[in-house]
């Protein structure tokens, strides 16, 4: 433990309530993708209180903003996301599903706990870089739409990450834990179909439906779901089926698809190939459509060198102490989803003795909460989601963890994940998770050979070059 070290953590206690608070205020009003307007706002007043140089709408995103401090190299970005879900609102700290408001969103990822933490780690590496002196920049940076809208990636196509030397980030999860490997690729697009309507009785004959068409190109990829590799997934939602009068051909259908494989390469092979269905769905019903491009990402890189150290530097900071009323949470909470019964963690599942070792650790999977670092694992696994973080990765070395922020086993995107996140457990995961960035990012700036390292293994690992998966004149768009 470093002199320097020791500092960012009392910084980050010392401050922990404003931190608290920046993570209540994104919770408190979840925005989703695209739309998160008094996050952008909170954030962007939080960075100049802390000292930060703030730019506004970046890239041209009306909620992407940065927030820099220092001046020179090496530079070392820290990524913050704020955007919530759709169905699930959520009262805080309750054990059953109980909405604040009807259909409402809710943070079901926990990105109120990452943009805040995010914040807190960066301001402790502006603390170090004031107090150190010299050469060094943190850029602390508000990424939208990554639940949909994929914000890093249309930066990344402007070339924004290229600037710096590395980049970290981190998730909440129900695991302590350095993210490793892979991931799935992924483009989203939306096809708007219109035909003729007419009454379905009296004059079908001159109907042309485009619920017909939707329903037709749904089939269509079902026959093509064969004829793909392992890695590839493809998931549809009709947002509009035309109305809901059954005597009626529907003029205006529209379905949303969301095209996945491992490299972002084959997405765009694959999503070629769902193009060609919508064209034969239209041909077959005699209705047209319009293509909406929506976004996409890239697959992760990983980086060796970094994740060894945010595991060293997590070991340093060590996990949170969980009191009664933390415990007594996690328990109840519990009661309301299936326990887990494959071994947490992405080592587990490619490692037979961390497997054994964590197996050990959650007292076969009993544990309420996963108070424990996962064994240290560095490996090509590959995870079927998709984030915009790939992107940053493809420019630059980049890294993240995974940090404890609610009980173990709670499935993503769900009610549960929303109730944490005000939450005793929530906080101290949020927090932990500042320290090991903020302590992660000072050992990058103190030892050169270290960043050195990170960039020639990322080097490495991008010789093939970035495939951007956002297609040319494409403005990101809200849902």
């Amino acid at each position: 433990m470093t002199t320097e070290k020791q500092n960012a953590q009392e910084y980050i206690n010392s401050r922990a309530d404003y931190f608290r608070s920046v993570a209540d205020s994104i919770w408190e009003k979840p925005e989703l993708s695209l739309k998160e307007f008094s996050a952008a706002e909170v954030y962007c007043r939080a960075l100049r209180e802390l000292g930060f140089t703030v730019t506004e709408k970046l890239c041209g995103i009306d909620t992407a903003f940065c927030g820099s401090y220092g001046s020179g190299r090496p530079v070392i970005g820290i990524l913050g996301e704020y955007d919530a879900l759709s169905g699930l609102s959520q009262q805080a700290c309750c054990a059953r599903p109980q909405p604040l408001e009807e259909g409402g969103s809710g943070h079901g990822c926990g990105h109120n706990l990452l943009g805040a933490g995010s914040l807190a780690a960066a301001a402790a590496i502006k603390d170090y870089l004031e107090k150190k002196g010299g050469s060094g920049t943190v850029i602390f940076y508000g990424c939208p739409g990554e639940e949909g809208g994929s914000g890093k990636a249309f930066m990344a196509r402007e070339g924004l990450w290229k600037e710096l030397d590395a980049a970290l980030s981190w998730h909440p999860s129900d695991v302590n834990q350095v993210r490793t490997g892979t991931n799935n690729s992924c483009i989203q697009v939306l096809y708007k179909f219109s035909g003729v309507a007419a009454h379905a009785a009296g004059d079908p004959y001159n109907g042309r439906s485009a619920l017909d068409a939707v329903e037709l190109m749904n089939m269509g990829v079902q026959f093509l779901r064969e004829h793909t590799t392992d890695d590839c997934r493809i998931h549809y939602a009709i947002i509009d089926a035309g109305g809901i009068s059954p005597n009626v051909v529907q003029a205006k259908a529209s379905v949303l698809y969301m095209v996945r494989a491992n490299r972002v390469a084959d997405s765009v092979k694959l999503q070629a190939r769902v193009d060609k269905i919508a064209q034969g769905a239209a041909l077959m019903t005699e209705t047209s459509f319009e293509r909406v491009f929506i976004d996409g990402t890239s697959e992760l890189l990983p980086n060796y060198t970094i994740e060894k150290m945010l595991h060293e530097n997590m070991e340093l900071v060590g996990v949170p102490e969980y009191d009664g009323k933390d415990l007594a949470f996690a328990k109840a909470l519990r009661e309301s989803y299936p326990q887990e019964t494959t071994v947490p963690g992405i080592g587990a599942k490619s490692d037979e003795k961390i497997a054994r070792k964590v197996l050990e650790l959650t007292e076969n999977l009993s544990k309420p909460i996963n108070d424990f670092i996962m064994p240290m694992y560095s490996g090509s696994d590959f995870v079927p989601g998709s984030t915009d973080v790939g992107d940053v990765s493809w420019l630059t070395p980049t890294s993240q963890i995974d940090a404890v922020t609610w009980p173990a086993g709670i499935p993503h995107h769900s009610w549960q994940v929303v109730s944490c996140g005000k939450s005793g457990i929530g906080y101290k995961g949020m927090l932990m998770a500042a320290k090991v960035l903020s302590c992660t990012a000072i050992e990058l700036f103190e030892y050169p050979d270290k960043l050195k390292a990170a960039r020639e293994e990322f080097l490495r690992r991008s010789a093939s070059g970035y495939v951007c998966p956002i297609e040319p004149g494409e403005q990101p768009k809200a849902i």
